[in-house]
């Protein structure tokens, strides 16, 4: 399930992007709205069980939700659930967890 399902759409034509109108034909661009985050409180994500995962060189939120769930579209659940929007944001020997039940995670984040 993509996080964007229940986005919000937007008409973009400012003429700050009229070269990329120009180059593409179009008078406007359509795009989702950017999706804020919930700041679930800690006490909620420590009901749902999760594992312990140490990130390791060459990981990515899509590899382990490919893993995990079967669906690397839903690598956002993850990031959410560790408060980590970007893996930029991890080192080499960070501990995130992997929330284990996705549909309980997915309710709280």
């Amino acid at each position: 399930m993509s996080r964007y399902i229940n986005s919000r759409i937007a008409s973009n034509s400012n003429e700050m992007y009229s070269d990329l109108f120009e180059e593409r034909d179009v008078k406007k661009i359509i795009q989702n709205r950017t999706y804020v985050v919930k700041q679930v409180p800690q006490e909620v994500l420590d009901t749902i069980r999760s594992d312990t995962y140490i990130w390791k060189y060459g990981d990515s939120y899509w590899r382990l939700a490919s893993k995990y769930y079967g669906d690397p579209k839903v690598w956002w659940v993850i990031a959410a659930f560790n408060r980590k929007p970007t893996e930029a944001l991890l080192n080499i020997g960070d501990e995130i967890k992997i929330p284990l039940n996705l549909s309980d995670a997915m309710q709280v984040v």
